[in-house]
């Protein structure tokens, strides 16, 4: 994914201004994990706004948002697993469920049920495909978006704040979560949108930045920092390393 010079104003209010970065791929020998990149910014700067322009749902006053393959970013082409978990309250957990793998052409009507029940096992939902959302806990809501968008295909899936008014114990539980996923496919890129600098730097291979720059109006992608070019990705004690600290020292002073 290419973000070029992206930029949102709502009249006179700059919004964000400048936004360039790129999201490649990166392979590992001998290990299937799909990218973690995290936006990080503070509360307000306007993480929202770029969390809608990069999933196709709003548009930029002016820049782009481009795909490996050149065409513009367009509703549908991301999967997007929202801070509130939106689900069809009216449809049970396999109906949603099998409403999303018939989006996907690389699925045929023959392998859904199977590819349903292996996520349903993967992620503890066997036994609630029966049942409603109001029936489920936050904690399986949140993995039946995740699962809706894996069933999809989508090469990319945005989190809004996935970590955001979580106690100490749904919070590991959801990091394990996420880092289930983006061992799930090695083409899958996992975007984390968040203010929580520990949390999502701790699941990352790469961070951007979004702040404010002395004198200009409208956040901007201050600064990327390469995990993988530092030494501490995919660290299982990574917050324990002095590398870490230091780069979480230094994003609190830049934000």
């Amino acid at each position: 994914m290419k973000v070029e010079q992206v930029s949102l104003a709502y009249g006179d209010k700059q919004i964000l201004r400048d936004v360039n970065f790129e999201i490649r791929d990166i392979v590992r020998t001998g290990v299937q994990q799909g990218q973690v990149v995290s936006l990080i910014g503070r509360s307000g700067i306007g993480k929202t706004q770029l969390f809608k322009i990069l999933s196709g749902l709003n548009q930029p006053t002016s820049g782009k948002v481009k795909l490996g393959n050149g065409n513009l970013i367009k509703a549908g082409d991301m999967g997007v697993v929202f801070q509130n978990y939106y689900l069809f309250e009216w449809r049970t957990i396999y109906q949603s469920l099998e409403m999303s793998a018939k989006k996907n052409p690389a699925l045929k009507e023959s392998q859904i049920k199977n590819e349903i029940n292996k996520y349903a096992d993967d992620f503890q939902l066997t036994e609630h495909l029966s049942k409603y959302p109001q029936q489920l806990s936050g904690g399986q809501r949140q993995r039946v978006s995740i699962i809706q968008q894996l069933l999809k295909g989508s090469s990319f899936i945005l989190f809004d704040e996935p970590f955001s008014g979580l106690d100490i114990i749904v919070l590991e539980k959801v990091v394990n979560l996420i880092h289930q996923v983006s061992l799930s496919d090695e083409l899958k890129t996992l975007i984390i949108v968040s203010h929580d600098i520990e949390t999502s730097l701790s699941l990352s291979d790469t961070v951007f930045i979004l702040a404010n720059e002395e004198g200009k109006s409208g956040a901007t992608i201050k600064k990327e920092i390469d995990l993988c070019a530092e030494g501490i990705a995919w660290n299982p004690d990574i917050k324990h390393l002095a590398a870490f600290k230091e780069i979480v020292a230094e994003i609190k002073g830049s934000i």
